[in-house]
């Protein structure tokens, strides 16, 4: 079961948006999904979405490039920087493409399951309110998309 916060005004919470899933699969193997390109372009969007990568480099200040397609065919770029990657605790990315946020997704070993703790952090109150009246759901589906891929790499 998935826990998703919503935000307190006034507080830095209200720049955030913050879902948290025990995952049926060890740190490392939740980790390599996150970093393997292959495993990552399967399950990364909301349901039904497709990925096609143009580059994908994690390592800190390297590029994440790629284009993301929903069901009816829009198209959507998408370009990050990765900041941090300290494997097989966290991942930093700046998503510089509109809209702008950093994603700090951290994994904890939990006897052979691993809770994820996936963090958007936007630069102001009002850009995360416009973000979470969809985020909220399209991160639940993304992770749900997440542990389909980590059943099949067991």
């Amino acid at each position: 079961m998935a826990e998703a916060k919503g935000s307190p005004p006034g507080t830095l919470s209200d720049r955030e948006i913050v879902t948290t899933r025990v995952l049926d699969a060890p740190r490392a193997r939740v980790f390599r999904a996150w970093i393997d390109p292959v495993h990552l372009a399967r399950w990364w969007g909301p349901k039904g979405f497709t990925n096609r990568f143009e580059a994908f480099d994690p390592r800190p200040g390297g590029l994440w490039r790629f284009v993301m397609r929903s069901p009816e065919g829009a198209e959507f770029d998408n370009r990050s920087v990765f900041v941090e990657i300290a494997e097989p605790e966290r991942i930093v990315f700046q998503h510089v493409s509109g809209p702008r946020f950093q994603v700090t997704a951290t994994f904890a070993e939990l006897a052979g399951k691993t809770r994820l703790t996936f963090r958007m952090l936007f630069e102001t109150a009002a850009e995360c309110a416009k973000v979470r009246a969809f985020a909220l759901e399209a991160n639940e589906q993304n992770l749900d998309r997440l542990e389909m891929e980590l059943a099949g790499m067991g």
